[in-house]
């Protein structure tokens, strides 16, 4: 038997296994290419979890909020005028007081002991002025009396120099004694005009130390009446018709003056005030038109005041209350305030989103009309509300867009709504 030798295959099969890894190097490249060309698998979402709100075109009312509390308009601190102890608390708060209610009642005994002395002095001083009067006036009765007796001399001697005058004529006196008789006219009528002089003078004197006297008097019953005024106000009264909203002292207390005491405020005059936050207050003016929300009822206002300084990053505003309060309503209530600042015409805009600041741009993912699924846009956002925002570019009225926080889906340019 002959062996026949076969031919060597070698060259095949390496050609084989060339082929054979050349194609399976072609797939992988055409599978690689192929899957960095696919896009990564959008996130699925259940579509009642997220916000979904269409852009509409029209009137928008731009709006700012905040939060704040009713104050009343007038509120009045008792302070202590004088030092004192507390020795009563006739009013806890919360009661309605009338301007005279008294409050509360101190004690200061050395301010009563100071009072009595005022009151002695005066007693004394009013004695003085009526003993210095009634003196003057003797003194003055005196010199009148003296003055009409120089007067009646006058008199005499001017009658009798008019019938020395006479009898001279008739040649029964000398002429001497004429002359001797008017002289002493003369002298009586200067000593008599002297007299007259020295009346008013006294009664000028008299007006005058009694002046001074009254005046004296008067500054010690100035004293007095202080004395007294201090003394009653021991009895701190509220002043004012309202509620006495605070206490802040106990009985045995030793307070100075100018130590607040009590606080009483008229409820019926209420204001709210609103902290805005600071980025949103710069369009707020004096006169908008404000709405109060007492969570028992909406009162109608307008903006009377803003704060010129900001405060741990808000403004707080004033806004008088327009409208009846309802009922509830009362001093440091918790409400809402919202203020419209204006309303703009022929606007694109949309619910506000849950990271969206006005004049800003930022990334909403907007439904596809033909698909499930919703792609991110860029969207440039202008002036906001408080549920609304104007759309400056990047949608179209009827569009749909997520307004929900996407946070969670930063790096993905789409989502699959179920």
């Amino acid at each position: 038997m002959v062996d026949i030798a076969r031919p060597s295959r070698a060259r095949e099969k390496k050609i084989k296994r060339i082929l054979y890894g050349s194609g399976a190097a072609v797939v992988v490249l055409l599978i690689t290419v192929g899957l960095s060309r696919l896009k990564p698998a959008a996130p699925s979402v259940d579509r009642a979890t997220v916000w979904v709100d269409t852009v509409k075109r029209g009137s928008m009312l731009r709006q700012v909020r905040g939060l704040g509390t009713l104050v009343p308009e007038e509120i009045r601190w008792i302070p202590a005028r004088t030092d004192g102890r507390v020795e009563r608390r006739l009013i806890l708060p919360g009661t309605m007081v009338e301007p005279d209610s008294i409050i509360l009642e101190l004690s200061n005994p050395q301010l009563d002991q100071q009072m009595l002395d005022a009151q002695s002095a005066l007693v004394a001083a009013r004695a003085s002025y009526t003993e210095l009067r009634v003196r003057l006036q003797s003194q003055l009765l005196d010199q009148k009396a003296s003055a009409a007796g120089v007067k009646a001399e006058f008199e005499l001697a001017r009658i009798q120099a008019v019938r020395d005058e006479e009898l001279r004529t008739e040649g029964l006196i000398a002429d001497i004694e004429y002359q001797l008789s008017k002289v002493r006219a003369e002298e009586s009528e200067n000593r008599h005009m002297i007299a007259l002089e020295r009346l008013d003078i006294a009664d000028e004197a008299i007006d005058a130390q009694l002046a001074a006297q009254r005046a004296a008097v008067e500054q010690v019953r100035s004293m007095a009446q202080l004395r007294r005024e201090q003394v009653e106000q021991l009895k701190v009264r509220a002043g004012i018709e309202g509620v006495l909203q605070d206490l802040p002292v106990e009985v045995g207390q030793q307070v100075g003056p100018g130590t607040n005491l009590a606080r009483v405020a008229q409820p019926a005059n209420l204001k709210a005030e609103i902290r805005i936050a600071e980025t949103q207050a710069k369009d707020v003016q004096i006169g908008q038109v404000a709405s109060i929300d007492t969570r028992n009822g909406v009162i109608e206002g307008r903006v009377s005041r803003i704060d010129p300084a900001a405060t741990n990053g808000t403004v707080t505003i004033d806004v008088e209350l327009l409208g009846e309060l309802p009922k509830g309503a009362r001093p440091d209530l918790t409400v809402d305030g919202t203020v419209e600042l204006e309303r703009l015409e022929d606007v694109l805009y949309v619910g506000r989103p849950a990271q969206g600041q006005s004049d800003s741009l930022i990334g909403l993912f907007r439904l596809d009309a033909s698909s499930d699924e919703a792609s991110r846009v860029q969207v440039k956002l202008g002036r906001s509300s408080v549920n609304t925002v104007e759309i400056v570019n990047g949608l179209n009225e009827g569009d749909q867009v997520v307004l929900s926080d996407t946070s969670a889906w930063d790096a993905f340019d789409r989502i699959r709504l179920n």
